[in-house]
């Protein structure tokens, strides 16, 4: 009998009876592994092509009904985050004790059917009500996939492992990019063909999970720690009693208020301040840029701050912060020169270097946690983030420019509106760095604890 399989004999408790599936006992391969990170990056893509889609196709929504920035604001942001957010909490608590790979596969099939419904909707209303399907069905994706592959890797690869996942919203944006480019025509296609097309395959992908991935052992690398579950105040009371857990949390939380911002609204902006561009050639360089900068920057942080992480954990905080302080400028000019090409360069640097904070921080958020409230970790860290970051970042934009372009024109009041998106990114940075003070002993901490 294997190790793997006798500590999982020893942990389990009477509630791990209720489990819908088979537990996979046996030592897995490497291949395997990779495998399932594939797929389950694959997934992530998906999660994040239909939560792209409406920012890139939100100059033709809102021509064609009539909609200001507030209104797409609320729909880019706080109508899609809301349900998403809250939902995840629930899912997670179900996450740490049932099949995490029927919940993803359920959840899949459920937001990708309501990005292909939003391209029925025909008024406003419609619309905000499909956003919030989507939105609660992502709700189930990312916070069992993390405990999935914090399962499936040990401590010294997770945030390697983590960040090839985290791939999966790089590729999912360029995927939208490049998907909207190939079905319009002219700049001028109807916006739900894009809408329906991008958001029926998820449902073949469902089906390729449920039938080639099997639930894993939990514990991975600490299988012999107490896996009994436990309340969900006593989860939320350990969490919240580790410090570079919070600050880890409010770093890519303010990071991510602004790139949301930023993603959900380039688009508009450079059509309104470079008029006549090619609108086509516009969303290939942006795929372009999103496939490449900005996954290399994923990938480059998680490699970091693996590499960096042997000789001090201060690597967590460090990485990330130091990234950020690179990107914010560089977005700051980008919003300013008179060249759209100039712009597109300066751009691509912003998204290499804000992508480098993700792997590190999902991984900081499962490695503190203790195991059995791993899911329950991510879920938390995606309740502050989303409500901060995407809920927050897209809708004040939306709110400030509509009400910038009264005196400033709807130019120049977008362009006002991201300016401020200078102040969550300094607070990001400031939290990476306090997080670089405390991660040292709360790791120390999170060993005795996991075993």
């Amino acid at each position: 009998m294997s190790k793997q399989t006798t500590a999982a004999q020893s942990s389990k408790r009477p509630s791990e009876d209720l489990e819908h599936a088979p537990i996979q006992s046996s030592p897995v391969s490497q291949k395997y592994r990779i495998y399932v990170l594939v797929i389950l990056t694959l997934v992530y893509a998906f999660n994040f092509i239909d939560r792209q889609i409406i920012g890139i196709l939100s100059p033709l929504i809102q021509q064609d009904l009539g909609l200001d920035d507030a209104q797409m604001g609320w729909l880019k942001g706080i109508y899609f985050a809301l349900l998403y957010t809250v939902l995840g909490i629930p899912i997670a608590w179900l996450a740490d004790r049932y099949n995490r790979v029927n919940i993803i596969a359920i959840s899949l099939t459920i937001w990708s059917g309501f990005t292909a419904l939003s391209g029925l909707a025909s008024n406003y209303m419609q619309l905000a009500l499909a956003r919030a399907g989507v939105g609660i069905g992502e709700a189930g994706g990312s916070p069992p996939s993390h405990s999935i592959i914090s399962d499936l890797f040990p401590k010294d690869k997770r945030a390697s492992a983590l960040s090839i996942y985290s791939l999966g919203i790089p590729f999912g944006i360029m995927l939208a990019f490049f998907a909207t480019a190939f079905l319009i025509k002219g700049g001028s296609a109807d916006w739900r063909v894009v809408m329906l097309s991008v958001g029926l395959p998820g449902v073949a992908l469902a089906i390729i999970l449920k039938l080639t991935v099997k639930e894993p052992v939990r514990g991975g690398d600490n299988a012999g720690a107490d896996l009994t579950q436990v309340p969900f105040s006593q989860a939320l009371k350990t969490l919240l009693s580790i410090p570079s857990w919070w600050g880890m949390c409010l770093g890519i939380s303010f990071g991510s208020f602004a790139n949301y911002a930023i993603g959900t609204w380039i688009i508009d902006f450079y059509v309104r301040a470079h008029s006549g561009l090619d609108f086509v050639n516009l969303l290939v360089v942006m795929g372009i840029i999103n496939g490449t900068a900005y996954a290399l920057g994923v990938w480059v942080g998680g490699v970091l701050v693996d590499k960096w992480s042997q000789r001090s954990k201060k690597a967590y905080g460090l990485v990330p912060g130091l990234m950020l302080v690179i990107a914010t400028p560089a977005f700051m000019f980008s919003l300013y020169v008179e060249s759209l090409n100039a712009s597109l360069a300066l751009m691509t640097i912003v998204l290499f270097a804000s992508g480098s904070y993700l792997g590190p921080s999902f991984a900081l958020a499962q490695t503190l946690a203790p195991v059995k409230v791993r899911a329950m970790s991510t879920a938390l860290l995606f309740f502050v983030l989303n409500i901060i970051g995407l809920g927050g970042g897209p809708t004040f934009v939306g709110l400030l420019s509509d009400a910038f372009s009264d005196t400033h024109g709807s130019v120049e009041g977008l362009r006002l509106a991201m300016t401020w998106l200078a102040a969550p990114f300094i607070l990001s940075i400031l939290a990476y760095f306090w997080t670089s003070r405390k991660v040292d002993q709360d790791w120390q901490n999170a060993e005795q604890r996991n075993g």
